[in-house]
């Protein structure tokens, strides 16, 4: 099995980068993408943890934002991570994050909850991105709700009044990055609309134009009617069709491999990379 998409507590996961290896080799998984949010900082440690059997798909999922303020997530693999540009690019994205949390809490405490940063960064794992679900993780140790998937729906949301949107570049920038570092790109679940606004089919064209390589169309957040308009658009584009799990650990109901890539897919995605870079024992 081939899974292309998950996360370590060096974002917002709850397994460390050598758990997820460990789970993934049980769940049968023969490939898998590590790809945090903003950050390749797991990618050694998942490495180390590395056995026959199994091989590593570095990567991270890029926070990018549209001229008219939609959330997008582009899933960069397989490139260099000594290119300048694309780590200063996600280094600036990390940075801002904190600025963003601080406003998010002042929100919630105007609402008369009490909550603080040193709250949230406690749930935080030594060189992980900051993100929502650390909030939410706060929110739970404070009583204040009973899980993170409580904690989005009823204040963290996209559309929520506590919402804060930050600085991320836009999907068309990062695409070109991941491409000028020698990786591929896929755009990640693009039509989850509970998250929030998504973008529309025609937007597309700009993302293939500045050299998008595939969509990530097996997610659970899409339903049977986006999964088809997804895949009439990847045949019609040449674009390979992923799928991925998701994966968080505890706190989201994605399971490892739940969702998978086709090995024929994954083949022709490798190939788009100008260097060979999946790691294996």
């Amino acid at each position: 099995m081939i899974d292309l998409h998950t996360h370590t507590n060096f974002s917002d996961g709850t397994d460390s980068p050598a758990q997820l290896i460990n789970k993934a080799l049980a769940a049968g998984i023969s490939v898998i993408g590590l790809t945090d949010h903003d950050s390749v900082s797991g990618w050694q440690e998942a490495t180390a943890a590395l056995r026959p059997g199994i091989s590593l798909v570095p990567g991270a999922e890029i926070s990018c934002q549209t001229s008219d303020g939609i959330s997008v997530h582009i899933l960069g693999l397989l490139f260099d991570s000594q290119n300048v540009e694309l780590m200063k690019t996600m280094e600036e994205t990390r940075e801002n994050r904190h600025g963003r949390m601080a406003k998010i809490i002042a929100r919630i405490n105007e609402a008369g909850i009490d909550i603080t940063m040193e709250d949230v960064l406690e749930q935080l794992a030594d060189g992980a991105t900051l993100g929502r679900p650390h909030l939410a993780d706060a929110l739970v140790k404070k009583g204040v709700v009973t899980s993170r998937d409580e904690a989005f729906t009823q204040m963290l949301h996209n559309k929520s009044k506590y919402y804060v949107s930050h600085y991320s570049p836009t999907p068309e920038v990062a695409i070109k990055l991941i491409k000028d570092a020698g990786g591929v790109s896929v755009i990640a679940h693009p039509m989850a609309s509970h998250r929030g606004r998504t973008i529309s089919i025609e937007t597309f064209g700009s993302l293939i134009k500045a050299g998008l390589d595939g969509i990530e169309v097996d997610h659970r957040d899409h339903s049977p009617d986006e999964k088809n308009q997804l895949i009439e658009l990847a045949r019609d584009n040449n674009l390979i069709m992923t799928g991925a799990s998701d994966y968080h650990g505890n706190g989201k109901l994605n399971l490892l491999g739940e969702y998978t890539t086709l090995p024929e897919q994954w083949e022709k995605l490798e190939a788009r990379a100008n260097k060979r870079r999946v790691v294996s024992v």
